[in-house]
């Protein structure tokens, strides 16, 4: 399997949560420089949640 760990040059958002059991990891990289990771079901929603707002395509969406 492909590493899908966003970096610099190919930035995204990764989730992973291997079984249900398990807490959710995930991470994060703009195309402006931001990034972050989180541990944690909740944490990892909070991640989500803000990158989908504030990075990625909201970028293009507000015209920043």
């Amino acid at each position: 399997m492909a590493d899908l760990t966003p970096t610099p040059d190919r930035p995204g958002l990764h989730v992973s949560k291997p079984t249900p059991n398990t807490p959710a990891t995930g991470s994060a990289v703009c195309h402006c420089g931001a990034s972050a990771t989180a541990t944690g079901d909740s944490q990892v929603k909070a991640l989500v949640d803000g990158y989908t707002a504030n990075h990625g395509s909201a970028h293009n969406r507000a015209g920043r």
